[in-house]
């Protein structure tokens, strides 16, 4: 993994990234996901954050707050913040973090409590996925509550995911769907009874269609790239929960 970017404020903090995946479906091709550790200092607190620089031919799909939706994006920003977070801009917040660490282009940005530096990195057939979790504050989607039209507090797990494949559109929101249900299995099968938590963010990157290139239709659970992202996602997600989380 690259060594980190040099803070404007908290100069250098190079740490290396977690190891690739190891298992029965091995990774193939060259790494995807080459992120970069950050660390800056807010209010006295010691903050993190992951960086991928993916550059140019991405398109990109996900919830993000900044950056969300669809369309061609350079980077992808996973930022810690404290647990008690009340900024009410977190668009300009995360946009002045992506400026401060020199990502150029447009870009995805997401936010988190959990300590990033705990991220699980998993790859399968040269799908790849990066996932940071923290599920204190867990539950089941279709919950009796009404809803809260208020701010959101900082989502909890951020899942980012990327396939060297060019996606359809139709295909980009089948993967989103993907690594959801690939998600949900992965905190049945560590023992927590739940969907994921309020404020989940996901992001699944693509290749670029080229001229005359054709691209992917589906990627469902059973598709060739949307099982392999099922399993990619499945296994970081499991990397990334707390030993503590049962």
């Amino acid at each position: 993994m690259p060594a980190v970017l040099p803070h404007p404020r908290t100069g250098p903090q190079p740490e290396p990234g977690p190891p690739p995946a190891q298992g029965p479906h091995p990774a193939t091709g060259p790494h995807l996901l080459t992120w970069e550790r950050l660390t800056r200092v807010e209010d006295g607190e010691r903050l993190h954050a992951l960086l991928w620089r993916a550059g140019p031919g991405w398109r990109m799909v996900g919830s993000a707050v900044l950056g969300g939706g669809i369309a061609e994006r350079a980077w992808v920003l996973n930022a810690q913040v404290s647990h008690g977070y009340r900024r009410t801009d977190p668009v300009r917040h995360l946009a002045a973090l992506a400026r401060e660490a020199g990502a150029d282009g447009p870009g995805v940005g997401m936010m988190t409590a959990a300590d990033v530096r705990a991220a699980g990195h998993a790859r399968d057939g040269g799908a790849e996925a990066l996932v940071t979790a923290g599920v204190s504050v867990r539950g089941w989607a279709a919950a009796p509550e009404e809803g809260d039209t208020g701010q959101a507090p900082p989502g909890t797990i951020n899942i980012v995911a990327a396939l060297p494949v060019p996606l359809g559109d139709a295909a980009l929101v089948n993967a989103v769907m993907t690594a959801t249900e690939a998600k949900v299995q992965a905190l049945l099968d560590a023992g927590l009874d739940c969907s994921g938590t309020p404020t989940d963010a996901v992001c699944v990157a693509a290749r670029t269609p080229r001229p005359g290139a054709g691209t992917q239709a589906f990627a469902g659970p059973r598709s060739l790239w949307g099982a392999r992202l099922a399993r990619a996602v499945h296994r970081a997600v499991l990397r990334a929960l707390p030993a503590s989380a049962g």
